[in-house]
């Protein structure tokens, strides 16, 4: 604990010695962390004395920008105690400045903007024209006195961003450079996950992979996150793009009597037709052969002429990327995306993939894959890993599902705020499980209700949780939200980052009668923004959020009860378990918050060991009584 910064609280020395001795026998280590254990200072703690003691460095990955930020705020408390060094990672997208100030460049993927950079920078070192005038400003920087005002100062990357703004100069390139001085990086997902930036990462550490203690933070969100990223799909937006690219570039033969537009209309028609023929709700299995006998049949070849034909439309989409670049455009070919999808469709392990069709505004062909394990398994690389969040249970999921060892230590540590503060109550007279509310209409009705009634009787900032934006939107074609005496504001699907904060902003502003906002739970407000005091003191969860039984979950589903024979309980009742705790545990974020949770479904009983649970006939009564007893 010699470099624990604070006076320790209940578990946290526990939890710092855990980490260390983890990191020193290059284990693995999954803990869940309940709010206010302090998992930042605690995680980093412990990393670093096993960092310092054997020469190697700590990577801190994180989900968003205010998480790496505590990341650097807990180093600086740390740093107090002994020198350390750290430095926060963000994407070209936040730290360029030509990008932040070009729209088209700012919609730019890492490999599109890398290859941009690359050559700015090259026609800065060989003095010609067009370079980037912020690389060109490093070139009369005192770097070493820079780094050591860093050293000094420990900037967040919001802070090193602006000071690099002051100086005209690249904040990508100086965050970079101070990456090889740190002990401590933190740095997104990305930077460890997708593999071509990871071994950048690397280079710019100046360690190989094996003196990388790794720390995942709300490592919940890493299974889908993996599971997405390895994931790739044929959309009839890509198609008509591809069209679009022809007409612009020109429409090459693929192979004898076939051209780029042939192969386009192809595709077309085997969307259309999947779409047809397996779509069920929101998405559907395709045979796995599907879309390669489609393609043969139409143009009579064979699956190695496909793969041939897949190659050139590569090599062609190659061609549109160097013809855009030469015109100073994004580098960008959706001719080169489809070449790309079919050589890995018809080449993809089918026991890690599954091939489907996807609905929606934007149809696609996609394949997902089910198995995290195709990413993950880059873990067993490094010198030592922990996986830390509020919401981990049951951690053998966890560890299984991502490929951790066997021996890898799962440890829980409770939130060190009273018990007494936090009360969940249920009520046994309404279910959101999809049979019953077909079959009683009066159900949706009842729920609603109950949402009116402790809205309009409980006079504190309150947020509803919804399983889903569909019964959200439900409840407000109901008139749900007029007849709630008080404001009302709403999550609204697909709505921008800074929209969504400034709904947020406006939801936590003091109004003597409270509030209301309408939410989802597994969405942002419900995972990442904390609600102290009386920001938030009444949560709805109106249902319990299982995943959907689309196409996509039931293979999921299916895989882990192969492989696990524990599918449900991986695949449903974990995400949903999780989801649920997420929310409620907005209540909660301080020792001096008070918070009551109102479920609307009787099957959360089956979370007892969970949650502790009180059932109610009289909700409202209830809750009201809950915050005089707690003299609120």
């Amino acid at each position: 604990m010699e470099l624990f910064p604070y006076p320790p609280r209940p578990h946290q020395a526990d939890f710092v010695r855990t980490v260390e001795r983890t990191m020193l026998a290059n284990g693995h280590l999954v803990v869940e962390s309940g709010t206010g254990t302090g998992k930042t200072v605690c995680a980093l703690t412990g990393a670093l004395q096993a960092a310092l003691a054997t020469g190697r460095k700590v990577l801190y990955l994180t989900r968003t920008n205010s998480q790496e930020r505590q990341v650097i705020l807990e180093v600086r408390r740390i740093n107090e105690k002994a020198p350390v060094f750290g430095v926060a990672l963000q994407g070209r997208q936040g730290t360029c400045p030509l990008i932040r100030r070009d729209k088209e460049l700012s919609a730019g993927t890492p490999d599109e903007l890398s290859r941009i950079c690359q050559d700015k920078r090259r026609r800065v070192l060989e003095g010609r024209s067009g370079g980037c005038r912020f690389f060109k400003g490093l070139q009369d920087l005192d770097m070493e006195g820079f780094v050591d005002r860093c050293r000094q100062t420990l900037p967040t990357a919001e802070e090193l961003i602006d000071q690099c703004d002051a100086l005209n100069i690249c904040p990508h390139e100086v965050m970079k450079e101070l990456a090889k001085e740190a002990r401590v990086v933190a740095a997104p997902y990305a930077y460890f996950f997708v593999p071509f930036i990871r071994n950048s990462l690397l280079d710019w550490m100046g360690c190989p992979m094996e003196d990388v203690l790794l720390i995942i933070d709300e490592a919940h969100n890493l299974p889908d996150y993996t599971r997405e990223i390895e994931s790739f799909q044929l959309s009839r937006y890509m198609l008509e793009m591809v069209r679009k690219e022809t007409e612009e570039f020109g429409d090459p033969d693929i192979s004898k009597g076939v051209g780029l537009n042939d192969l386009c209309e192809g595709c077309s028609k085997l969307l259309e037709e999947a779409l047809r023929d397996y779509l069920i709700d929101e998405d559907g299995l395709v045979p796995p052969s599907f879309l390669e006998e489609g393609l043969m049949s139409a143009f009579t070849c064979t699956s190695r002429s496909l793969q041939a034909m897949a190659k050139l439309v590569m090599e062609q989409g190659e061609v549109i990327r160097e013809a855009r670049f030469a015109q100073g455009r994004l580098p960008r070919s959706y001719t080169h995306s489809l070449g790309a999808f079919l050589s890995y469709w018809f080449s993809l392990d089918e026991e890690c993939y599954v091939k489907l069709v996807v609905g929606g505004e934007n149809p696609c062909l996609k394949a997902y894959c089910i198995d995290p394990v195709v990413t993950t398994s880059a873990l067993l690389g490094c010198g030592g890993s922990l996986h830390m969040s509020g919401t981990l249970a049951p951690l053998n999921e966890y560890r299984d599902s991502i490929g951790l060892p066997m021996d890898t230590a799962l440890v829980s540590f409770p939130s060190p705020f009273p018990k007494e503060n936090r009360r969940v109550f249920y009520v046994q007279d309404v279910s959101t499980k999809y049979e019953e509310m077909q079959s009683s209409p009066e159900m949706v009705e009842a729920m609603e209700d109950h949402v009116v009634q402790v809205c309009n009787g409980v006079r504190r900032n309150t947020v509803v949780f919804f399983p889903s934006y569909a019964l959200m939107d439900r409840f407000l074609a109901d008139g749900v939200s007029r007849r709630i005496s008080r404001k009302v504001h709403v999550e609204e699907r697909g709505m921008a980052q800074l929209e969504l904060m400034d709904v947020v902003t406006q939801f936590k502003r003091a109004a003597p009668e409270g509030q209301v906002l309408f939410a989802v739970m597994g969405g942002r407000i419900s995972e990442g923004i904390d609600f102290p005091e009386e920001e938030l003191e009444v949560a709805v969860v109106v249902g319990i959020p299982y995943p959907r039984p689309t196409a996509k979950q039931k293979a999921l589903m299916h895989f882990y009860e192969l492989r696990f024979h524990r599918g449900w309980e991986y695949t449903v009742k974990g995400p949903a378990i999780r989801k649920l705790l997420q929310a409620i545990g907005r209540l909660i974020r301080t020792e001096r918050d008070v918070g009551a949770a109102l479920v609307l479904d009787r099957r959360i009983s089956q979370f007892g060991d969970r949650l502790d649970l009180v059932p109610t006939e009289h909700p409202l009564q209830d809750i009201q009584a809950f915050f005089r007893e707690r003299g609120r």
